[in-house]
Parts: structure tokens; C-alpha cells; sequence
């Protein structure tokens, strides 16, 4: 599975070069040396082309161009489509390589259908964060003002050495104004909340939360935690599956509930033997208008040298 998913091709191409390649192109970390230092990027000046061919089949060749933002020189990119690996309503996710580097990438085809708008690249170029689920959710609720609108597991991405999450596919997702209608035919079924089901076009950010509540839920019943169903498990997916988008908790509320305690033990390992991933390393952004006892909660003391808060 992909680790990690940074948006390449985050700069806006005129038309007819979108209707050439019509693709966005993310990039997948190394696993596990390369982990950190990736991010999303946001290349002002950026084109794609199809050098042989449309792009969705083996062989044909994308080239991309970054660089030219705040002096810096342009570079010339290219990849090589090698097989699908994903398929949704709206895109196509290839398998590719970079030939100047031999780095194995992911390149997204967007669909462009007239019938809808597509905010993907907007939104991937306002994000940057390490773990773009709670705390990514508080991320981009708090920070950006994004509504993912379709947290799945397939849209949940795990490095499977050393278990950091990702969030991928913002193909749903939009900023979500008050007072500004929005379709409720969005997120898909199992995961969708009932103010949607029941056709709400006046919703919050707490969608996402019902939606994270019934991924926790399906990884309890389906016994992803081998000691059975621990209270304090049970406890949070109450809170995060309340029927009133009102009364379900925050993600930060979350973050600080009883069950994630295990996290915020320094003694704690993987199952593999090796050390958490960076868990605390917030920013300050992320953290502004947080209350002092839930910052207190939240980032242990043996990790706040991590946090840019309270190291300053």
C-alpha cells in the first residue's frame, strides 16, 4: 500500500494542457528512509504533457515542469506510466516511475466531468501537514477550513513500518461555508453521516467525524484489536457516532480521550519493535485557540520539545 501521498502537479496548467494529461501527480515516499521529508508542494508555475499517447496506458510517458516560484530555476520531470493500481468515481491512480531518479510515484488521472467541480488541486496545494486520522482531521478542519467528505478505509493509508497514517483521495472534499449549500448526496454509503442520509445540504465539518467513528467501529468489530474490545474504544466511538452532528466530540476532544493514552507513553513500541512515529510534533498553527488543559492532555511532557509551542 502507498505511504505517503504528495501532490506533484499542484500548479494550474491552461486548459488544453488539462485536457491533455488531465492528471495530477502525486509522489509515494520511500519506505522507511524518506518518510519525513516529503511534502506537498505548491509549484506556481507548472505544466504537463503526454509525450506518446493520452497517459493511461503502459509506456507512455507524462513530463512534468516545477520550479520558477520565488527565483528558483525550472526542472523538467518526467515519468513513466507502468499499471493501475486504483480506481474511483472520478480518477485513475497509476503506478509510475520517475526516469531521472527511479523513484516509483503515484500519478492520479482526473476525470473531468462538467456535471461537477473539481476542487481536488485546489484544495491538495492548501494542504501540508504529516499526516494528511484524528489528527489529520483536526488539520484540515481547523487550520484549513476543508471538509474531506469521504473518510473510508481506502482512503486511509498506512506505512506499514512504521504505521503512520495518511489521508488520501480529496477528490470530495470542499470548504465549507455557512449559510452556503452543499449536495448531501456525498461520502460514500457506509460511511455517510445521517444528517446526509437525510438529505441536509447545511452541514458541518462533523460529517467527518461520524465517518472516522464508523472506520473505528469496523476495525473494532473486525478484531484489528486482538485483546478484544477495550472500554475506552467503545467509549470513543460513542462519542464520535452521537446521531446530532452537534454532540458529536471534536477531533482534538478525541486525541485526548482515554484510548489514544497508550500513545503517549514513551515506553510504547510498534509491534515490530520500532519507536512511534512523530506523534507531537505540532505546529502552531494547529494548536492556536487550543485550550491550556487540553494542550496539557494532549502532548505529553517527555514529547514537548517535539512541539513548536512549547519549545518556543
Amino acid at each position: 500500500m502507498f505511504g505517503r501521498l504528495c501532490c506533484v502537479d499542484s500548479g494550474v496548467a491552461p486548459a488544453s494542457e488539462l485536457r491533455d494529461a488531465n492528471a495530477s501527480l502525486v509522489a509515494v515516499e520511500r519506505l522507511p528512509d524518506e518518510m519525513n521529508g516529503m511534502k506537498i508542494r505548491d509549484e506556481r508555475q507548472m505544466e504537463a504533457i503526454v509525450v506518446d499517447g493520452n497517459g493511461t496506458e503502459t509506456g507512455h510517458i507524462i513530463v512534468t515542469t516545477i520550479g520558477g516560484k520565488n527565483g528558483q530555476p525550472k526542472q523538467t520531470i518526467s515519468y513513466m506510466a507502468e499499471q493501475i493500481v486504483g480506481n474511483g468515481s472520478f480518477g485513475v491512480v497509476f503506478q509510475a516511475k520517475c526516469l531521472e531518479t527511479g523513484e516509483t510515484v503515484a500519478i492520479k488521472k482526473v476525470l473531468q466531468d462538467k456535471r461537477y467541480k473539481n476542487r481536488e488541486l485546489q484544495t491538495m496545494r492548501l494542504l501540508d501537514h504529516p499526516n494528511v486520522i484524528c489528527r489529520a482531521l483536526a488539520y484540515i478542519h481547523n487550520c484549513i477550513g476543508v471538509s474531506h467528505r469521504d473518510i473510508k478505509p481506502q482512503n486511509l493509508l498506512v506505512n506499514p513500518h512504521t504505521h503512520q497514517l495518511k489521508i488520501c483521495d480529496f477528490g470530495s472534499a470542499k470548504v465549507l461555508v455557512k449559510g452556503e449549500p452543499n449536495i448531501s448526496y456525498i461520502c460514500s454509503r457506509y460511511y455517510r453521516a445521517p444528517e446526509l442520509i437525510f438529505g441536509a445540504t447545511e452541514y458541518t465539518t462533523a460529517i467527518d467525524i461520524w465517518s472516522a467513528g464508523c472506520v473505528l467501529g469496523e476495525l473494532l468489530l473486525g478484531q484489528i484489536f486482538r485483546k478484544g474490545l477495550p472500554p475506552e474504544a467503545v467509549d470513543l466511538v460513542s462519542r464520535l457516532l452521537q446521531y446530532s452532528p452537534n454532540l458529536r466530540c471534536s477531533v482534538l476532544e478525541a486525541l485526548v480521550h482515554p484510548f489514544f493514552d497508550e500513545l503517549r507513553d514513551p515506553n510504547t513500541r510498534l509491534p515490530n519493535g520500532r519507536y512511534l512515529p512523530p506523534l507531537f510534533n505540532f505546529r502552531a498553527n494547529e494548536l492556536k485557540g487550543v485550550p491550556p488543559e487540553i494542550l496539557v492532555k494532549l502532548i505529553p511532557s517527555h514529547a514537548r520539545k517535539q512541539c513548536v509551542l512549547f519549545a518556543s
